[in-house]
């Protein structure tokens, strides 16, 4: 589950895609937060952190807790998992089963950061990847139970990046904060990202260039199509297998020459990523490692449980233009950030509501033969 890359066009300017994949679907709620708007992180036994964003916010959001009629849904109970910033800083929130502990010792008088407020805390104040990090460095951070997925401890690490194409990932393991820069601008899931790094070393031999003829001694051979030289990109949909060819697809797809033509390249290359139900299954008495994240669970009687694309996101880091595409449909819905920075009142949005693309016949019908 969850494949994320930048990919640049011919002027270098970066482009952002992600998928997110579960067995189950969840309640995303897409949320424009504007400028000015105040969050609170609170962290029981510690002072909270209380902090206003500079910056307006666009982002697919989960509900942190079930509402109840006693006690609904506030504004701080929604949390990032994918976002933008009016500067082009983006924020993903991608499943690491492995994630442990906290940034570090802390004084009970010491406010600290509730790991699932890292989104807003990031795109509200924060303009590029450089500031982040610099950040990260004197806010002690704490992985917390989240009542929505049953009281599991933060399962995710993080990965965020600015409109200068700079890139980080940030993970706990093992009760240490680590936050990595990331060369290549592309991640996956487990195992930890220098990991992915160390792997890319077995794939030297990886080039775009078809090699279609052959020969063993006297005997020539060659290929009746195009297309040899992916044969040695992995072909699961593990982490591992994803890492190898989110970072193929990202460096050598062509460069396109516009904007609008970068993010429908984009687009394509994120169909790689695309998971349809069924592709791979799990039965329950035979476990697998298919339900990464905890605490949710496949619908009662359901016979295997399969991951699916839930979504996929493509932002114009430069344009501030977003764009998401839910299991249900075909084409994406657009999101103009700058023209929402607007309004100084947050909006929210069911991703379930986002329509379809209009029904073309009656544009063919209309349309004069020649």
């Amino acid at each position: 589950m969850c494949t994320s890359l930048i990919y640049r066009d011919t002027a270098g300017k970066p482009y952002f895609g992600r998928t997110l994949e579960l067995t189950v679907d969840l309640p995303y709620l897409m949320a424009y937060l504007p400028a000015g708007f105040a969050t609170r992180s609170d962290i029981p036994g510690h002072p909270p952190v209380d902090y206003t964003g500079r910056n307006a916010v666009l982002a697919v959001t989960m509900p942190a807790r079930v509402p109840t009629a006693e006690a609904p849904l506030r504004m701080d109970d929604l949390k990032v998992l994918e976002g933008m910033n009016d500067k082009g800083l983006t924020f993903s929130l991608l499943s690491y089963p492995t994630a442990a502990g906290k940034h570090e010792s802390v004084a009970m008088t010491q406010a600290v950061l509730s790991a699932s407020d890292l989104g807003s805390w990031c795109l509200g104040q924060f303009d590029t990847v450089a500031q982040v990090k610099e950040a990260l460095a004197g806010q002690p951070i704490e992985l917390v139970p989240l009542a929505i997925l049953g009281g599991v401890v933060s399962p995710f690490h993080y990965v965020v990046h600015d409109a200068a194409g700079h890139s980080l990932v940030l993970e706990f393991n093992r009760g240490q904060m680590s936050v990595h820069d990331n060369p290549v601008g592309v991640m996956t899931n487990g195992p930890e990202f220098g990991w992915h790094l160390t792997n890319l070393n077995n794939y030297t031999h990886l080039v775009n260039v078809d090699r279609s003829t052959g020969a063993f001694g006297g005997f020539k051979v060659a290929q009746p199509d195009s297309g040899i030289a992916t044969a040695a990109l992995p072909a699961s949909n593990t982490s591992v297998g994803r890492f190898v060819r989110a970072a193929y697809y990202a460096h050598f797809t062509e460069k396109a020459a516009t904007p609008d033509l970068a993010v429908r390249t984009l687009g394509h290359i994120m169909n790689n990523f695309d998971r349809p139900r069924g592709v791979s299954i799990d039965y329950p008495a035979q476990g697998g490692g298919h339900l990464e994240v905890e605490g949710l669970q496949e619908a009662a009687g359901a016979p295997y449980a399969t991951e699916f694309t839930s979504w996929t996101s493509l932002s114009d880091l430069d344009r501030k233009l977003f764009f998401l595409r839910d299991y249900t449909s075909l084409n994406f819905t657009r999101f103009d950030l700058t023209a929402l920075a607007k309004s100084a009142e947050p909006h929210i949005l069911p991703v379930k509501r986002l329509a379809e693309s209009a029904d073309a016949t009656a544009a063919l019908l209309a349309a004069p033969a020649p």
